[in-house]
């Protein structure tokens, strides 16, 4: 009985050995671990919602609603997420000077700090797309080759096959890509701005939309050769047209006018 008694296990053992495979594993600090950081996040969200919507207030509740529900003279904003109002603020589009068939680029008037803020008391109202990281719109692992075929496919019908933007129906146009932030061009492939189509993962992953922003950064690039000679603004058959009708037909009516000179000439001699 002795014997057996000496073999029994202390009632904390379990305690102990738990507690181990905790250390070990890492979940001793999680189970003990201060809340601090947790707490400190959830208070700076809740700050940036607050200052968020205080900036909405005054610069875009007038058109969009008290509470983002869209009026007669702008769209409702739930839904649309960070991305759309990091993409529309950031490039100045929002607010919008004046009504019109399009609200073109304009100089932007908030800093960065204050479009998170913005962009986390949208995020609020409803979830949409969030705004991109450097890792899903940068150049590392893009196929530019891949990238120029899917732009030529999805996106060259209005902003030309190089980006240079071009004309729409009704005083709409497709706006030029040169110069533009890759963040900003992945931002409206994944929200469709105005009149642009949106291209949701489901359309265009995160992979072809890195690669179309590679294409679109070679074809514009400082570095980058036209093997065709003059690219007379990468318009396409609207400036080859006009140089046509310019200087094609304006050497004609010289060749013309030189002929109609010679014939007379001849006449009177």
């Amino acid at each position: 009985m002795k014997k057996l008694s000496a073999r029994r296990r202390h009632p904390l053992a379990a305690v102990v050995v738990l507690l181990l495979a905790l250390a070990c594993t890492g979940g001793l600090y999680v189970l003990f671990a201060p809340t601090d950081k947790a707490a400190a996040d959830e208070t700076a969200q809740s700050l940036a919602i607050t200052e968020g919507k205080k900036l909405y207030a005054v610069g875009c509740a007038s058109c969009h609603g008290t509470g983002g529900q869209g009026s007669s003279d702008g769209p409702s904003l739930v839904g649309v997420g960070a991305a759309a109002v990091d993409f529309q603020v950031g490039t100045g589009r929002m607010p919008a000077q004046q009504p019109g068939a399009q609200i073109p680029k304009k100089k932007n008037i908030y800093t960065q700090a204050e479009i998170d803020q913005l962009a986390a008391y949208i995020s609020s109202l409803g979830a949409g797309p969030s705004v991109p990281t450097d890792a899903q719109y940068g150049p590392q692992g893009a196929d530019i080759a891949k990238g120029g075929e899917l732009f030529r496919t999805n996106c060259a019908q209005c902003h030309n096959f190089t980006g240079k933007g071009g004309a729409l129906t009704h005083g709409k146009f497709a706006p030029d890509l040169e110069g533009v932030s890759p963040k900003h061009i992945f931002e409206a492939m994944q929200t469709g701005p105005q009149n642009m189509p949106s291209f949701p993962d489901s359309t265009l992953s995160t992979q072809n939309k890195k690669d179309i922003i590679a294409y679109l950064d070679a074809v514009n690039g400082d570095d980058t050769e036209s093997p065709g000679g003059l690219e007379l603004g990468g318009l396409g058959p609207v400036s080859e047209g006009l140089f046509a009708w310019i200087f094609g037909l304006g050497v004609l009516i010289a060749v013309a006018v030189w002929v109609a000179a010679r014939t007379a000439k001849a006449k009177k001699s």
